[in-house]
This record gives C-alpha cells, sequence and structure tokens, in this order.
C-alpha cells in the first residue's frame, strides 16, 4: 500500500525535498528547479494531494475572510433583516465567494469607542468593510490613520480620514425633493433619523432644494427617529406637524412604504392627497401598491467598489473613497 500523502511534509518526504520547496514548487515559484517542480507535481498529483486553504493562508499570513461589520450606535434597534442590510451583505457575499473569501458577520452596539479596536486586533479576517458610519465616524477615523484594510459604506464629508464608498446622499435629497416641489408640493415632511451621516446629507439636499423657495415649508422628524420605524412612530410625528402635509421624503424606501400603510389606513391616497419618495430602491420598492417613487442608490456597483478597494487595501494600496451618482426613479406613488 503506497504512503497516505496528508500534508506538505508528507510529500517532502516522499520527494526527498524541504517542505518549503514543496510550498513553493505546488505555487508555481520559479525558484524551484523545473525538474524538481514536476516531480513534485507528479507525485502530488499520483497521491490525490492538494495543500489546504488553511495551510496556504498560514504561508501567506492570510485568513481568506473578511469582516462585514454593522455599528448601530445611532439606531440600536435596527437589525441586520433590514432589507437594505440584507441586499448590500448579499451583493458583497457574491463578490467575495468569486474571489474564494469567506465572510464573517458582525452587527456591533458601541458602548465604548474601543469597539473597531477589539475588532482588529482579534485578527480573525484579512480586512473589514463598514457598513454605514452610523454615529461612529471619529472612532473610524482614528482605526483608519494606522490600519489600512478598511473600507466604509456611507456618506461622504470632507476632511474625513477613512476611506468610503456610497452615494452622493447629498444630491440624492436634493433631487427627491426638487421633484416633490415640481410635483406641487408646498409642505413637505422628512422622515430619517439624522444622527447618521447619510441620512443627514439627504436632509441638508432637502434644505438646499427650498432655500431659495420661501412659499415651501419642510418639516424634519427629530433626530432620535428610528430607523426601523413603526407606523405608531409615523402616525405620532404626523400628528405633530402644525400644518397638513401634502409631500414626504422618507430617507429610506423601508420608511417611505410604512408611511404609505399610515396614510392608507387614515384614508389619505397616495399620490392623491400626498406624494411619498423614498430612498434606496430596493426589490420592494418596484412592488408596493403604488409603486413607490424613490432615489435609487447601485448596490451592485456600490459593492463591487468595496471589494476591489478592500482587495487593493489588503495588498498595501491605499484607496481613495468614492461617490457615485444618485438616480430619480419616478412611480407611482409621486
Amino acid at each position: 500500500m503506497s504512503e497516505k500523502i496528508r500534508t506538505i511534509y508528507d510529500l517532502a518526504r516522499l520527494a526527498g525535498v524541504s517542505a518549503a520547496t514543496v510550498s513553493r514548487a505546488l505555487a508555481g515559484k520559479d525558484v524551484v528547479n523545473s525538474e524538481t517542480s514536476e516531480r513534485i507535481r507528479a507525485l502530488a498529483k499520483q497521491h490525490d494531494f492538494r495543500p489546504s486553504a488553511l495551510a496556504r493562508n498560514l504561508r501567506t499570513r492570510r485568513r481568506g475572510a473578511v469582516g462585514v461589520v454593522v455599528p448601530l450606535g445611532h439606531d440600536r434597534g435596527q437589525h441586520l433583516s433590514d432589507p437594505f442590510f440584507m441586499t448590500l451583505i448579499g451583493c458583497l457575499a457574491d463578490e467575495f465567494t468569486e474571489r474564494d473569501f469567506d465572510l464573517v458577520l458582525s452587527r456591533v452596539i458601541p458602548s465604548h469607542d474601543d469597539w473597531l479596536i477589539k475588532l482588529v486586533d482579534a485578527n480573525r479576517v484579512d480586512g473589514l468593510i463598514i457598513i454605514g458610519q452610523s454615529d461612529q465616524s471619529d472612532v473610524l477615523d482614528r482605526m483608519a490613520a494606522d490600519y489600512l484594510p478598511m473600507v466604509v459604506w456611507g456618506g461622504f464629508v470632507q476632511g474625513q480620514v477613512h476611506c468610503s464608498i456610497g452615494t452622493d446622499n447629498f444630491l440624492g435629497g436634493r433631487l427627491a425633493t426638487e421633484h416633490l416641489i415640481a410635483r406641487g408640493c408646498r409642505n413637505i415632511v422628512f422622515l430619517g433619523n439624522t444622527q447618521a451621516i447619510e441620512p443627514s446629507l439627504r436632509l441638508q439636499g432637502a434644505q438646499a432644494a427650498i432655500r431659495a423657495r420661501p412659499d415651501i415649508a419642510l418639516v424634519d422628524t427629530p433626530a432620535h427617529f428610528a430607523s426601523e420605524v413603526s407606523g405608531a412612530d409615523i402616525a405620532g410625528f404626523l400628528d405633530a406637524v402644525a400644518h397638513p402635509i401634502d409631500g414626504i421624503f422618507a430617507a429610506s424606501d423601508v420608511i417611505a412604504l410604512t408611511a404609505i400603510q399610515v396614510l392608507a389606513a387614515r384614508g389619505l391616497s397616495v399620490p392623491g392627497d400626498i406624494r411619498v419618495v423614498g430612498y434606496d430602491d430596493l426589490f420592494l420598492a418596484r412592488t408596493g401598491v403604488p409603486p413607490l417613487t424613490t432615489v435609487r442608490q447601485n448596490i451592485a456597483l456600490g459593492a463591487s467598489h468595496l471589494v476591489e478597494s478592500l482587495l487593493r487595501r489588503i495588498a498595501g494600496e491605499p484607496t481613495g473613497s468614492v461617490v457615485l451618482n444618485p438616480e430619480l426613479v419616478v412611480r407611482g406613488s409621486t
């Protein structure tokens, strides 16, 4: 019976060479004599030997895994089941699977500023993708100053240290509000938690759209307004608005569709009585009743940029932030 070859050490013993020579030969390194390389590869094929991914990672000091982290400092009640998170994480998983990387997914409720340091020090992954800055931009900036393999999905703010990939949220907010104004809306409500950078920039874009329009009123929700908002939350806020509204700009499609349900329960039609615009262009925006007018983020393209940027950073190459253009998609809700 032939000897069972389980490790490169077994193969090295059979070939009469060092384990390092076997490793280089199987990796196709030119430093190994071609005749020796061919003999080692022939022995490996004869004994059906394939070096494990773990062994390759140990030799290259790579773990073959990427951390995907969702920090929820501004909205601790939000869950990973949020449709936007699930869509982006799915796109990332597809991209990394094609590159033989595993994903390690974490939902973090920051209670101290050391949460990111602990993730990095755990040394379980080759790099990190952070989904959303939440209210943790300062933490991200401090880590980015010393830790290269990290990329953030989120809004871009001048002066930030960390590398971010995301849509121009300011422009998206302006496009949404200008569309409502063009549809005749004069009393507009913004629904979203502005403690996080992205909805804050969307609100700023909405404010810019009405800055030169004294005939337009824009009311925004308080900063503690949750992302996973309930119909009761929206109903309570709408009741507190002093003037009857005719337009809603929501910071996400989920919030927009929840608002439409609240309005329907009150006997108000969309877009007949109130026009509604969302943000993201998730699949559910197209299937809502009515189909939702929204600001599209190209999530698949964003995921591709995140992956390419992180892989370059893992290889030691700095990369800059990327700001993608949003697109207004007009459907039945306006």
